[in-house]
Parts: C-alpha cells; sequence; structure tokens
C-alpha cells in the first residue's frame, strides 16, 4: 500500500464514527424542556394525535428511534429522556416515579398535549403507571412492555429473583466499583437479561456505555432504583385512591422474559388489559425483536 494510500484510509477511519445507533427520522428535532424543577432532552416529531414514549434503564430515549420512525407518519411523537438519564438534567432528588410522572406531565404542557397515547418499557412502565394514576383523564391508551410495578402484583416474589440483585446495588463503593467499567456493568444486563445477547450489537453497547459513563448518569441510575420501596407505597397509595385505571391496555410481555406475567400484572391496576407476546425476545424488545414490538405497538394504537 503507497503512503498516499495508507493516509487516505487513517484519514477515512477517523472520519467515519466507531460506532452508532439506529437515528431519529430528520423530521424530528431535539429540545430542552423545563419542567417540575428539572430540565428533560426530549426529541419531537411529527402530527397528529400524540405518543409519548419513556424509556427504562439500560437505555434511553434513543431505544424508540425505529419505532418512532413508523409512529410519526400519524402521529406526534414525543421521546424524552427521564430524569437523570441520558442528555437530561441530573437532578440530586425527585426519582420516585411519582415525581417522575409530574416531569412527564409537565412536557405534555409545555407542548400543549391535552392527551396522549403511552409507550413504556421497564422503568419506564413505572413512571408510565404513575403518569396514568395521576393523570387517567390524559392517557388514551397504553403500550406496557417487560417490566413489573412496585408493590403491584406479586412484586414481593419478583424482587426476590436472581437476576434482579441490582434492585439493591447502590451506594458510595458500588459506584466506585462501577466507575470507569460502566460498559462492564452494562454488558451484565443486556447478556443475562436477552434471548440472544448477539442482538444488542457492538455499536449499541458501546452507545449506551458512554451515556451512561457521563458524569452523575450511573448515580442517578442507582437513584431509580433505590426509589422503589417509595414507589411500591405510592403505587398502593394511588391503587387505593383512585381504584383501576380505565384506559386500553396493551401488557406487551417479552417472550423469553415477562411473557403472558405482564398482563397479570397489569390486570391488577387496569380494568382493560390486552395481552401480547413479543416473539422470540429478551427484555431487550427493541433490539431483539424491534419489529414486531413495533407492529403491536402501531396495531394497538391504531385501534
Amino acid at each position: 500500500m503507497s503512503r498516499h494510500s495508507f493516509v487516505s484510509l487513517v484519514a477515512f477511519l477517523v472520519a467515519v464514527p466507531a460506532f452508532a445507533v439506529e437515528p431519529f427520522p430528520a423530521s424530528f428535532h431535539a429540545q430542552e424542556i423545563k419542567t417540575n424543577g428539572t430540565t428533560l432532552h426530549v426529541r419531537i416529531g411529527g402530527e397528529g394525535t400524540a405518543v409519548v414514549m419513556l424509556h427504562g434503564f439500560g437505555d434511553t430515549g434513543d431505544m424508540w428511534a425505529s419505532a418512532a420512525a413508523v409512529l410519526v407518519k400519524h402521529h406526534l411523537v414525543v421521546v424524552p429522556d427521564l430524569r437523570g438519564m441520558g442528555l437530561s438534567a441530573h437532578p440530586d432528588v425527585g426519582y420516585t416515579k411519582k415525581n417522575q410522572a409530574l416531569d412527564i406531565a409537565g412536557v405534555m404542557d409545555v407542548l400543549n398535549i391535552e392527551k396522549a397515547d403511552l409507550v413504556t418499557h421497564d422503568i419506564g412502565n413505572m413512571v408510565g403507571y404513575a403518569l396514568a394514576a395521576q393523570y387517567p383523564a390524559r392517557i388514551t391508551k397504553w403500550v406496557v412492555i417487560d417490566a413489573p410495578l412496585p408493590g403491584i402484583g406479586n412484586w414481593d416474589e419478583i424482587k426476590q429473583s436472581p437476576l434482579l440483585w441490582h434492585f439493591h446495588f447502590r451506594g458510595p463503593d458500588e459506584e466506585r466499583l462501577v466507575a470507569g467499567r460502566e460498559r462492564i456493568y452494562l454488558d451484565r444486563f443486556y447478556d443475562e437479561l436477552s434471548a440472544d445477547p448477539r442482538k444488542i450489537d457492538e455499536a449499541t453497547r458501546r452507545h449506551y456505555a458512554a451515556l451512561y459513563a457521563r458524569p452523575h448518569a450511573m448515580h442517578d441510575a442507582f437513584e431509580q432504583f433505590g426509589a422503589f420501596d417509595q414507589d411500591a407505597l405510592d403505587n398502593k397509595a394511588m391503587l387505593a385512591a383512585g381504584g383501576k385505571l380505565p384506559m386500553p391496555v396493551l401488557a406487551l410481555g417479552a417472550e423469553k422474559s415477562f411473557g403472558t406475567g405482564e398482563a397479570d400484572t397489569l390486570r391488577f391496576v387496569a380494568t382493560n388489559v390486552t395481552m401480547g407476546i413479543v416473539p422470540g425476545s429478551g427484555h431487550w424488545i427493541m433490539d431483539e425483536n424491534p419489529k414486531a414490538t413495533t407492529a403491536l405497538i402501531v396495531d394497538f394504537l391504531s385501534k
């Protein structure tokens, strides 16, 4: 290889990103929205009836890009990063899901959205329940995917699973152990909670490892789990005070994860629950089977 060719090759490799996840369509824009004492990074695109999409741990709102690309054809799609996660601000407090629901309601207010469909995954489910329970008239339909709700159904049994040891993994020493090793820590979740770890590709793993290595990001992720005991109390109180949710709910369990158990849990808090399964997938539904997940979401919201 000539020196000129070698230099050109090096320049090409430097110019091309080493990794990338699927971007949101060019029609989307990002907006930093002040709400409930913090600032959320929010992706916004499209027109029509609104759909709010909430992510969980190990992801950010970036997880929804391929589903948003389909939904944006007929909807106003709103995809925030939760408090303390992704590119949102990192306040010291406020990580109960009841409080984070106020964050999302505030985003809806700023965008003049009176009512919206809701799509959630993982910890996003917990924020989603608190949002729907506090503002039932504002949530028209809810697609809830593959995670339990603190204090609801067989929560006490679920949290004893050896796979969920991370629910109690937090504190200064734990943060020291993870600092600089965010990729190793996240790999454990991608590998153990998936049906096929190869479906969470290198680009995705690097992308989220970089985001969770940002200052305060892992601390605030641990705070999400640290709030679970209070979340359980809040959920029981909201259910007792307001009764079951009235809106139609699609409870999607991944075939190799929560499965039909997702609908079993949601029937404790909602009156109109449809069960669905994401076939061949573990917990990471938008990496393991994005086409089926998107189809299930779109079909339910279009009814």
